[in-house]
């Protein structure tokens, strides 16, 4: 295991040059998510080496951790005093690092029922791309007022600024985890969804797949078994791996060797089935729709769009991954990221083209 270790002056030194020079930087973790976004041409600026916790107080339910320290270790922590991050972001093969969970802001299947990545987020100390070291938000809730731009970190993919430092918002672990199964299609599955969406039932995760609807129960044992008798189906504690391999990808379907793009849709949730071809994997109850198709990238998004919802090229050769931006949003995007990054320096591109973060 790797010594904690404090780069940050180092790091700013080195932004700090880059920008007097004009040099773009390309801001590198453990790689986990490299494919993900737009490539980037520019000089690598290594984080790994920047890792360790700096703070933890469970009582007060946070953690402040540098941005190179690897999400295994994070979790490990808060495991033994009986937390958990809120947010269950991808570890990518236990290679993903705080900085790279905030910088690319996934989020697991448990999101619709706790926190996104953004809202997990209390503070954060980074490096402009004047090289200067700036701190926003705080370590409790009740701190964090004003302009949230600690938030704007979160899916920014270091376009805005080189992460040293994350305080993120812990949870208390549930008492009990149940997985129920149901055999049904798509169709079905986004109806029965609707419908257990207004009863008030302790769901931490619904997916559908492969014919089977799958239900993840969190909370008292007493509610969970209660819960699990009213929805019906298969219960069972141990889920096969299901929504570790959801979270982390490596459920076939995510991570297998289907040469198709695969796409990330996000709708609303009781949006009917959309009509593209290609295998489905519903997660989020609806809301966030996986497919593998060979259909057009402009069908694939039209199609979204028209369901009011928008479409990214999660892993896909010679598509541009995000969903364009309104002439508006992109305009806003173009000017926060002069705010922190004049020079144009930090990751340049790696969202969108054309001078875009």
């Amino acid at each position: 295991m790797a010594a904690d270790a404090d780069l940050g002056e180092q790091l700013a030194a080195r932004v700090a040059e880059a920008a007097a020079a004009g040099t773009p930087l390309r801001i590198e973790g453990s790689g986990s998510k490299a494919f993900y976004g737009r490539p980037v041409a520019g000089e690598p600026l290594p984080l790994a080496g920047h890792r360790g916790i700096v703070a933890y107080e469970p009582a007060e339910l946070y953690v402040t951790a540098r941005a190179g320290t690897p999400l295994a270790e994070l979790e490990a922590t808060l495991a033994a005093r009986g937390q958990r991050l809120g947010c269950e972001p991808p570890r990518f093969g236990g290679r993903g690092t705080v900085g790279g969970m905030v910088a690319a802001g996934l989020s697991g299947p448990r999101r619709p029922w706790s926190w996104a990545v953004r809202d997990v987020v209390l503070g954060v100390r980074c490096i402009n791309g004047r090289g200067e070291i700036l701190a926003f938000g705080g370590r409790l809730m009740k701190n964090v007022a004003g302009f949230d731009a600690a938030r704007l970190m979160a899916g920014s993919l270091g376009t805005l600024a080189v992460l040293l430092e994350v305080t993120l918002r812990v949870d208390p672990a549930p008492e009990a985890t149940l997985t129920v199964s149901l055999e049904c299609d798509m169709a079905e599955a986004i109806e029965r969804l609707a419908a257990w969406g207004r009863l008030p039932l302790p769901l931490a995760g619904a997916c559908h797949l492969d014919g089977r609807l799958h239900l993840r129960l969190e909370g008292a044992e007493a509610s969970v078994r209660e819960a699990a008798a009213r929805l019906g189906g298969e219960a069972r504690a141990d889920d096969g791996g299901l929504w570790a391999g959801l979270r982390d990808h490596t459920l076939p379907f995510l991570s297998g060797d289907d040469p198709r793009p695969l796409w990330r849709l996000s709708v609303p949730p009781a949006t009917p089935p959309l009509p593209l071809p290609g295998e489905w994997l519903l997660d989020w109850g609806g809301a966030q729709r996986w497919l593998r198709t060979d259909a057009p990238a402009g069908a694939v998004r039209a199609t979204a769009e028209r369901a009011g919802g928008h479409a990214t090229c999660f892993r896909g050769e010679g598509i541009e991954p995000f969903h364009p931006l309104p002439p508006a949003a992109l305009a806003l995007h173009r000017r926060i990221k002069a705010a922190f990054d004049p020079a144009g320096i930090l990751n340049p591109g790696r969202m969108y083209a054309e001078g875009g973060p």
